[in-house]
């Protein structure tokens, strides 16, 4: 054999070789892709995705679709090429989707959990927004918990640093001014008892670092505040196999929906995305792209855009779907009742 032909041979078996590998290792990537859509005022799998009792129900027509992307891992050198080559799909670091040092079950698990708190939040935001009452309660006492001698778990607090609460979010904030040793002073109620005075004197948070904050560290209470609702009858929120916190904002919109007279949609197909907090403001969240192509895909016309993700939105944006922006559960129900009566709305 001569050598041009060796040299041909070894060449033809290297390429052999790292085709083998390249379809046999696993690459430490992912692909995302646009996920399913979900009608939060409809059903999953024979189940309302909000549903409500011992309170009216009113009709509603069209969609209010909350948006998710998909995530294909295992990939190896080949398929993460043939997703890198589509349009519809984006190849990231695994380590952006799954941790260092996290399994795959640590991972479900946060995002399971990152997905209640967004059931909860999003049903106080929109019981917020109505208007309606809602109380603060204390959920749990760290150990050594410095208002563990005036508060009890199950007590209500009123009013915190001369605040009134209502949200377990507000606590946070009126404590972000105090500074360990401060004596903060405490309204609570303890079951049918008239509600009662005190003071706290608040300690270092656990873990807290001298130097974390320019100012110090804030006082911590040592308590785990719960937001509740006392409106009758219940709301829930229920949708399986989703993770994370990005459905809030539709979450919200399907309850007030449902439970006002208002017909939100005015029968459009609108999708949308964004966090929410118990106050109503709505955050930003990662894969917009991706939700618009799988919004558009199943119909939709409008999507709900938070404020923070504006420019991406509106630079990729698939044709046909009208850009809405919002920075809060009160921006969103405007927007949609401004459409329906044909008014312009704030865009992206």
């Amino acid at each position: 054999m001569s050598r041009r032909s060796k040299t041909l041979l070894i060449g033809v078996l290297a390429l052999l070789v790292a085709s083998v590998v390249a379809a046999s290792v696993q690459v430490p990537l992912v692909a995302l892709g646009p996920g399913p859509t979900f009608n939060t005022l409809g059903e999953v799998a024979g189940k309302q995705v909000v549903s409500v009792t011992g309170r009216p129900v009113y009709p509603t027509t069209g969609h209010l679709n909350m948006t998710t992307v998909s995530v294909t891992d295992g990939l190896n050198a080949v398929n993460a090429m043939r997703f890198w080559l589509k349009p519809d799909a984006e190849v990231v670091p695994r380590a952006a989707v799954y941790p260092a040092g996290a399994s795959d079950a640590q991972v479900t698990q946060a995002n399971n959990e990152m997905f209640a708190d967004s059931e909860n939040d999003a049903r106080f935001a929109a019981l917020g927004y109505l208007h309606e009452p809602l109380k603060v309660v204390v959920s749990q006492l760290t150990p050594n918990a410095p208002a563990g001698n005036l508060l009890k778990v199950g007590d209500q607090l009123i009013t915190v640093n001369g605040q009134r609460v209502t949200t377990a979010m507000q606590v946070s904030q009126l404590l972000r001014s105090t500074r360990p040793g401060d004596q903060v002073p405490v309204t609570y109620q303890r079951g049918s008892s008239p509600p009662q005075n005190g003071v706290v004197t608040v300690g270092v948070r656990p873990g807290d670092q001298a130097g974390a904050r320019p100012d110090g560290p804030q006082g911590f209470l040592g308590i785990f505040p719960k937001t509740e609702s006392t409106s009758p009858g219940q709301i829930n929120v229920a949708l399986d196999d989703v993770g994370g916190p990005s459905a809030g904002l539709m979450f919200s919109l399907g309850i007030v929906d449902k439970i006002t007279p208002d017909d939100l949609t005015g029968g459009r197909f609108i999708a949308g995305t964004g966090t929410i907090d118990e106050t109503g403001a709505v955050g930003g969240i990662s894969g917009i792209p991706l939700k618009m192509i799988g919004a558009r895909s199943e119909g939709a016309t409008v999507f709900l855009v938070p404020g923070a993700n504006c420019s991406e939105a509106k630079s990729s944006a698939p044709a046909g779907l009208q850009l809405v922006k919002v920075d809060t559960l009160t921006d969103a129900v405007n927007a949609l009742q401004g459409m329906k009566a044909g008014k312009p709305v704030p865009g992206c």
